[in-house]
């Protein structure tokens, strides 16, 4: 009835009403905070700690397996606990550790709940209080929190969080494992027992591990078989541990679980169980990590392939050329086609020992990590670019416990931004970083981890009494650094920025590790006086090599030749001598700061650069590659890590033009040192012997000043920067010919020199016949290009030895200007033309 007491006009104008009703409802919805914003998204923490098999009380600690089978993964194992709200107010760095496992002579602590604190060393204290933070949210770390990362949340609003807090409070639960080293010592009475330690605890996974070979998985007809208390299960397998007394892997057999994770908000699950005992990285063992369940069923946290840690590699790869090809080229071929497969080079110069390493020697592990392909690939970041993981390292070669051959044994030192997966900022066990089932990387990423022996850094020095020690400097730095990230400088989040990411703190770290050695040189006349008292001392030649290293890596680290303000201020504090002081932290998050340190920008650059740098001091190296290696996941395939738009490369080639260009250019932005500009002076004096008495001799150059109206000289002097200076020198030098720090074939480089060269010189003529119609007859002139190849050799030339755009800038624009003004080639260029076009 009320539709037909409409008027015509009405009913067509009240369906339009509707409908624009409708469109704002929709277009509300839509720009309003949806409800899924408003509640804070699940992590992938989150969802693998419900599984129980992923829970500490999963494992009792009554449960202890063979001591024939299985070892425990230190002397000292533990949960750590974080105190309660009123036990954090006092501002003091200690935690509640569950005892797990314990050495003999301390069994009745295990399953007890002991404090966990720093020994009274003055000096130890005063590094623990530089890092120590008021922590407070900020707005940034509760939206990131939303999205489902993991920040210190129980920690917010605590005042003096320090190095141990930082741990125990990293995650939402209290199941933080990890190991202390021998020199723990117990204090306190039976009652109330207090573990101290010097050395902040590593994060590890598991309490026992053991040395087998993945036989087969037990299939649902063969459950019978099995206890009734874990039937419905399907991820067991019989394995059969390593037997020392025949080498081989016909010890006794044992039914085991490895556990298969559940699909997380990656839509794939972190590691998978589906056709291991096929994995060719088992061929040689696994080493299994984990505990005993309530069913006394060892059940595995984490896995490693044995080989992947044997010294003897599989590829032995001998010369400069050669080594610097692999670690820039091959290391990362074909990484999709290698799914599932692992390979191990030993990279050596010309002239070094194959059998180097030794029982207890020490090695600096660089680790990158790749990206994931395939029908479930994760999203990328930044376009045709995939970024990756870079890590620094230590390894250590030990005596196997189970084979009782040499191995490695490595350490990550994580830079790490807050993250979804529950990955703590901190020093982990291989195990714990890469072979975790729950977050590691093994089943789903390719890695990269070269182990890099090199004397001058892994050795100690004694000065007459007076100790260094470049390895352990460097260890503190990145301690110090890790503590940092794990509170956020007290935001309560590491954040990524153009200025600040895992990779740029990661060499923050070695930058101040290399000021703090440099410096101790320097103020320590007894260091400075030993040297020069016994200069062919095995120690002195050794000190040049780790001098002349810290020079190479200081460029490489600062390569534009600025030093970001606040990595020289934050020096002090990751040095620890911010006790006492205001050590109020300052990051520049800016792009500016990012390109003055941008060689370390990209985990790829930082990887192979570093790697490069110590090769060519004679480093020795093994890289250790994985392709997703573990079981199969059909549904994801590794990627290599590019530098920046790496993935635009040329058809049916592995050349990605845009980021040489990009690199290239600002590798030359480099700022000249002293020695750089006497190469200038000294090349402009070759020059000027060569090419004036030549042009003299056939009548080219001869003195005629230009006299102009002052403007118009400078108009011109201005106009030659940046054409034909900048220009030329950009694309004849810059973009042709691979920076210094690139040249590892000199072959290759003499033919792009050369083809750089001939494009140069022919490219005046064809310049004026097309734009530059000013140039002709000169530019045709015989005796005009060839002091043209003559100024293109010396510009090569100079390029080579400084790498420095500027330099070979300057050498043109003097020789041009010169020419110009005081040899006649203003006349030469009118050719009946107004000079003033030139302008």
């Amino acid at each position: 009835m009320i539709w037909c007491g409409l008027s015509r006009k009405a009913r067509l104008v009240f369906p339009i009403f509707l409908l624009l009703v409708f469109i704002v409802v929709i277009v509300g919805r839509q720009l309003s905070p949806r409800e899924s914003q408003l509640v804070q998204q699940e992590s992938n923490y989150a969802i693998h700690t419900r599984q129980n098999f992923n829970q500490s009380a999963f494992y009792p600690v009554a449960q202890i397996p063979s001591a024939k089978l299985y070892k425990p993964i230190a002397n000292w194992v533990g949960r750590l606990i974080l105190p309660t709200k009123q036990q954090l107010q006092d501002g003091l760095d200690w935690v509640w550790m569950e005892v797990q496992y314990a050495p003999p002579t301390a069994q009745n602590l295990v399953g007890k709940i002991v404090r966990l604190e720093w020994k009274k060393n003055e000096e130890l204290l005063a590094k623990v209080k530089a890092v120590t933070r008021d922590i407070n949210f900020n707005s940034e770390v509760i939206k990131s929190q939303r999205k489902g990362n993991i920040h210190p949340f129980r920690l917010n609003h605590v005042r003096q969080v320090g190095i141990l807090r930082s741990l125990a409070g990293a995650n939402p639960n209290d199941d933080v494992i990890v190991v202390l080293d021998a020199n723990t010592i117990i204090n306190g009475n039976r009652e109330n027992s207090i573990l101290q330690i010097e050395r902040q605890p590593v994060l590890a996974t598991g309490i026992f591990y053991g040395l087998v070979k993945i036989i087969k998985p037990i299939l649902s007809r063969e459950k019978s078989l099995l206890s009734t208390k874990y039937r419905q299960d399907s991820d067991y397998f019989y394995v059969q541990h390593y037997n020392p007394n025949s080498n081989k892997f016909d010890g006794i057999q044992e039914t085991i679980r490895i556990p298969q994770e559940v699909i997380d908000t990656r839509n794939f699950a972190p590691s998978s169980s589906q056709q291991i005992e096929k994995s060719p990285a088992g061929e040689d063992g696994w080493y299994i990590y984990g505990a005993k369940d309530a069913n006394a069923v060892f059940t595995v946290s984490a896995l490693a392939p044995r080989s992947l840690f044997q010294i003897q590699p599989r590829q032995i790869i001998t010369g400069e050329e050669l080594g610097l090809n692999y670690i820039k080229k091959v290391n990362w071929q074909n990484t999709n086609k290698n799914k599932g497969k692992f390979n191990t080079a030993l990279l050596k110069p010309v002239g070094t020992s194959i059998s180097k390493w030794q029982q207890g020697d020490k090695a600096i592990v660089l680790h990158l990590f790749g990206g994931i392909g395939g029908r479930k690939a994760e999203a990328i970041g930044v376009p045709y670019t995939i970024t990756g993981h870079f890590a620094f390292g230590i390894a250590e070669v030990v005596r196997d416990e189970f084979t009782n051959e040499l191995r490695f044994e490595t350490k990550y030192h994580q830079i790490y931004a807050h993250n979804p997966d529950g990955i703590i900022a901190g020093t982990h066990t291989w195990a714990d970083y890469m072979g975790n089932l729950q977050r590691g990387w093994l089943a789903t990423r390719p890695v990269s981890d070269i182990l890099i022996k090199f004397d001058p850094v892994t050795q100690d020095y004694d000065f007459d009494g007076i100790k260094l020690s470049p390895l352990e400097q460097f260890h503190q730095q990145l301690q110090v650094t890790m503590a940092r990230y794990r509170v956020g400088d007290g935001t309560g989040g590491a954040m990524v920025s153009p200025g600040t990411s895992c990779v740029q703190d990661s060499n923050q770290a070695l930058y101040a590790a290399i000021m703090t050695i440099k410096n101790q040189v320097i103020t320590t006349p007894q260091i400075q006086t030993w040297v020069r008292k016994n200069p062919n001392h095995p120690q002195a030649l050794r000190f040049q090599q780790l001098v002349e290293l810290g020079q190479s890596l200081e460029q490489q680290l600062a390569p534009l030749g600025i030093i970001r303000a606040d990595w020289q201020s934050q020096a002090g504090i990751l040095a620890g001598t911010g006790i006492g002081k205001t050590t109020e932290s300052f990051q520049d998050r800016s792009i500016w700061a990012g390109l003055t340190t941008w060689r370390t920008i990209m985990p790829r650059q930082v990887h192979d650069d570093l790697a490069t740098i110590f090769f060519k001091h004679g480093a020795i190296m093994q890289v250790l590659r994985t392709n997703q290696i573990g079981g199969w996941q059909a549904n994801i395939i590794p990627i290599a890590p590019t530098i920046f738009l790496g993935q635009l490369n040329i058809p049916f080639t592995n050349i990605s033009p845009l980021s040489i260009i990009l690199n290239r250019i600002l590798a030359s932005l480099a700022i000249p040192t002293r020695q750089d500009w006497l190469v200038v002076v000294l090349l402009l004096i070759i020059y000027s012997i060569i090419a004036l008495p030549y042009g003299w001799k056939f009548g080219f150059l001869q003195i005629r000043f230009w006299s102009e109206n002052w403007i118009y000289t400078c108009l011109i002097i201005l106009r030659c920067l940046f054409t034909p200076a900048i220009n030329e020198e950009l694309f004849f030098r810059v973009l042709l010919l691979p920076h210094p720090s690139e040249i590892t074939n000199w072959l290759q480089w003499s033919l792009w020199a050369i083809g750089g060269l001939i494009l140069f010189v022919l490219y005046h003529p064809l310049n004026a016949k097309t734009f530059f119609k000013a140039g002709i007859p000169t530019f045709f002139n015989q005796v005009f290009l060839t002091l043209t190849l003559w100024l293109g050799i010396i510009c090569t030339v100079a390029y080579t030895l400084t790498g420095s755009l500027w330099v070979i800038v300057l050498i043109h624009w003097v020789v041009v200007v010169v020419w110009l003004i005081v040899f006649g080639g203003i006349t030469k260029l009118d050719n009946n033309q107004n000079h003033k076009k030139l302008v």
